[in-house]
């Protein structure tokens, strides 16, 4: 830039010779330099001011938009963002078919720490052993002090127990949050859910993962962040708690060591209940046993997992199968006569019975094994096979817990003519009590398969036909017969009609053979009999009537009083409406209960 001088001397000479003072003029060019120095500046300044507000204005109108789009979407939980991969700690709550809350999540806390950063690692060690007993104080200074810089303290912490750790007030403790797996029915449906744990973990999230039953099993669809909604089983909590209180009581007053049992819809293959004893509590799930018996556990489901020689439950499909293949009718004359020596076996009645000269309706009314063996060697092995494999029989339970696969029917690996008669009354083949119960299911629902489900479904399913509706129908009176007439009289309920058939098996020996004085009882029963609805399976596990002076094990005694009053108590709940009284006859001595 070239500076004009101050007092330029062409123009002092001038003023000099005209008279002028030339200080005049340094004033005046220093006043026109002095405007031009204040005309740039305010021209700067207000650029300045220009490109401000511009720039306001462009954010605030940014910050307008993006408010506006946050309205106008849908609201959603705020997602943690961590470096690496993100740990996802969403899982969809679990309802039963009315809605009520099976499983869902607890916001809570964990307990870790920073050892460098402790004031006085004895005191934390020492004061923490004492909120929680399972600690050591010695072993815990002893990490505080080994030059870790991390450690996990305690994965779960309750309200009252993250206040006593603040409490303590060293520097050194800290929490991150957690969302644990809440069950808030404790015991209730416990086999069901099975629980849940932590998978992925990170010192502010951490992924909750199942570890059996259905949450382990739907793990992927309850994890998945695109179905946020609950998980609806087909579960009734009433009816689970009913079920669970009457064959809790049955189960102790029989002395039995276990039980199960499963409530299903005929059509549909809902299990509206189903309840293993003894449970657990899922909040905190047990370890499971290393030694023994595994079917000791707690954890063990007795009702899918428990695979049992269900003994005379059976009889009715071999009935079934001669009468849909037209070999009998209900009124078939068959020669009960016993013993039934077929080669070197011997094939006798309970309790040394002679039924003699029967009708295939008294063979199933009489629980008589010699007659059904006699009716399964006119249909013979490969027949026979066909048929219970067609009632899933021969296939693990396709219901939706994770234990269901690995619990596969005990099916003889040859099927001679003795085995054709062993199987025919339910002695050497095992199944589940959920086997059992989707058989029975075929029989009430007019002979179609079912399909069990956990899950709730909306409406009847037809599966494939097994049998004729005339061979269902037919099935069903002489199950309502053994009621009626033979050796489930206990199972009379006045206004609703049940029929059903007990089982009585001794329990196979590890060592060999089969134990004379330990048995697993199973009554196998659907009602009401006019319209059948529901199919209900009770099984117990070494139980034993001990009111006599003789223990009675036999499933009449055990299994079939616990099934009548757990019917007695879920009929009100289910909305069934009681029928006329109907006619009783030619009842059995109570001797001759099976």
């Amino acid at each position: 830039m070239i500076r004009v001088p101050l007092r330029p001397l062409a123009r002092i000479l001038t003023a000099r010779q005209a008279g002028d003072n030339p200080d005049m003029i340094e004033r005046e060019n220093r006043r026109l330099r002095h405007e031009e120095m204040r005309d740039r500046g305010r021209m700067r300044a207000e650029g300045r001011l220009l490109f401000m507000g511009i720039a306001f204005f462009r954010l605030f109108t940014i910050i307008g938009v993006r408010l506006g789009i946050l309205a106008s979407t849908e609201p959603a939980e705020p997602r943690l963002a961590l470096p690496g991969s993100e740990i996802s700690a969403n899982r969809a709550d679990i309802t039963d078919r009315e809605g009520r809350v099976l499983a869902t999540n607890l916001q809570t806390y964990a307990l870790y720490a920073h050892p460098q950063d402790m004031i006085d690692p004895h005191h934390v060690a020492t004061e923490l052993a004492e909120l929680f007993p399972e600690l050591d104080a010695a072993a815990l200074e002893r990490r505080f002090t080994d030059g870790r810089k991390f450690m996990w303290i305690r994965k779960k912490l309750s309200p009252e127990q993250m206040q006593a750790v603040h409490d303590i007030g060293d520097p050194g403790l800290l929490f991150g949050p957690r969302q644990m797996r809440l069950y808030p029915n404790g015991h209730l449906a416990s086999h069901i859910l099975g629980g849940a744990t932590f998978g992925a973990e990170g010192v502010a999230s951490a992924e909750v993962i199942g570890m059996a039953g259905i949450e382990k099993f739907e793990d992927d669809r309850l994890r998945d962040p695109a179905r946020p909604e609950p998980l609806a089983l087909s579960i009734d909590m009433t009816l689970q708690q009913a079920v669970t209180d009457v064959l809790g009581a049955g189960m102790k007053m029989m002395n039995a060591k276990g039980a199960a049992a499963v409530l299903m819809d005929v059509h549909t293959g809902e299990v509206l209940s189903l309840v293993s004893l003894p449970d657990f509590d899922p909040n905190n799930r047990p370890a499971p046993i290393l030694t023994g018996d595994p079917g000791d556990s707690p954890l063990f489901n007795r009702a899918v997992q428990g695979v049992y020689e269900l003994g005379s439950t059976f009889k009715i499909f071999t009935a079934a199968n001669a009468i849909q293949l037209g070999l009998v009718t209900p009124d078939t004359i068959i020669d009960g006569t016993a013993p039934l020596i077929w080669g070197k076996y011997r094939i006798n009645e309970f309790q040394g019975h002679n039924y003699g000269i029967q009708t295939v309706s008294e063979v199933i009314e009489r629980s008589s094994n010699v007659g059904t063996a006699r009716i399964a060697l006119e249909i013979g092995g490969e027949r026979q096979k066909a048929f219970m494999r067609s009632l899933g029989l021969f296939d693990p339970s396709p219901v939706e817990l994770v234990e269901a696969p690995g619990a596969r029917p005990i099916v003889p690996p040859r099927w001679p003519d003795i085995v054709t008669i062993t199987t025919s009354y339910g002695h050497g083949i095992a199944a589940s009590p959920m086997n059992l119960a989707a058989a029975y299911a075929a029989i009430a629902n007019g002979g179609t398969r079912v399909s069990p489900t956990l899950l709730r479904r909306e409406g009847p399913v037809q599966g494939e036909r097994v049998m004729s509706e005339g061979t269902a129908r037919d099935a069903v009176n002489m199950l309502r017969r053994v009621v009626t007439n033979g050796s489930a009289s206990f199972a009379r309920i006045p206004g609703y009609p049940v029929g059903g058939k007990t089982g009585t098996a001794d329990k196979p020996n590890p060592q060999g053979g089969y134990y004379k004085d330990r048995v697993v009882t199973s009554f196998a029963s659907l009602f009401p009999t006019n319209d059948p609805k529901y199919v209900l399976v009770v099984t117990l596990d070494e139980p034993s009537d001990n009111t006599l002076s003789k223990p009675r094990r036999a499933a009449g005694w055990t299994a079939v009083p616990v099934a009548a009053e757990v019917i007695r108590r879920v009929v009100p709940l289910m909305g069934l409406r009681p029928v006329e009284a109907e006619d009783v006859s030619g009842d059995q001595l109570a001797a001759d209960i099976e």
